[in-house]
């Protein structure tokens, strides 16, 4: 086993349990207990464990948020699936939002060149990336620059997102599950990402399989409320059943 696909695994266990132990880890991988703090520190460093005495915990039980630049380093490879498996839900032409996120800022980069589209956003750093494409007509949202997200919250996106009418809203989110919908930590945030999909025709869900595995303070939509969720092979088919029984079809890229 690689120590990546090791990392995840123990992600996974600890975002499960709500705690993983270095004894029990070093045991179940059969691995030195170094070698289970070195992983340790990896997800630490990412943002998506703290390390406690004996072992760590998901940042999830902090009330804790992980940065836009942590985020961006983890799953990258799943991501970049996600995000080409996403080009097939773009209109022809007419208008999308794109949500701010690390997952999305891959769907930027694979935008295609020549589809003239409208596209709008929330993050200034997306909004700069599609600002050189000559066939795309940019919009973004105003409002308070969230530093941890690089997203724009608050009433003035809000009456923005009130007056406009999109094909296709792509969006992220930091949890989810049949139960809970999707969630977020801020409710400025999940405020604006409501908004995002109750003005679009329709709301398609972006994310890696370790989004199902938590819930955060804020829901934004139920499952009712989304038409697809693309998301990586990694995704237990159990839980793809019991998400695509509540109503949107899954994608697995």
């Amino acid at each position: 086993m690689y120590a990546e696909e090791r990392q995840q695994e123990i992600l996974h266990a600890a975002r499960t349990a709500g705690r993983v132990d270095v004894v029990t880890l070093a045991e179940q991988f059969g691995v030195t207990t170094e070698t289970i703090r070195r992983d340790l520190t990896v997800l630490e460093r990412a943002g998506v464990l703290r390390r406690v005495h004996g072992g760590a915990i998901p940042v999830e039980r902090l009330g804790f948020e992980p940065a836009l630049a942590a985020r961006d380093e983890v799953m990258t490879a799943e991501k970049e699936r996600i995000a080409k498996a996403a080009l097939a839900e773009l209109p022809q032409d007419g208008a999308i939002i794109i949500d701010a996120g690390s997952t999305m800022s891959r769907l930027v980069q694979a935008l295609p060149t020549d589809r003239e589209l409208t596209v709008i956003v929330n993050s200034p750093p997306l909004a700069a990336v599609l600002a050189t494409r000559p066939a795309l007509t940019v919009l973004m949202l105003g409002g308070r620059v969230r530093g941890r997200t690089l997203a724009t919250v608050e009433d003035w996106a809000l009456e923005q997102l009130s007056h406009l009418h999109v094909d296709v809203a792509f969006m992220a989110t930091n949890g989810c599950s049949a139960t809970g919908g999707l969630t977020t930590p801020d409710p400025a945030e999940a405020a604006i990402k409501r908004a995002m999909i109750g003005c679009a025709q329709r709301a398609v869900l972006l994310a890696d399989h370790t989004k199902f595995t938590g819930s955060y303070l804020a829901r934004f939509a139920t499952l009712a409320e989304i038409d697809m969720i693309i998301t990586d092979t990694e995704l237990d088919s159990k839980l793809a059943a019991g998400l695509a029984a509540e109503g949107p079809e899954i994608v697995r890229a």
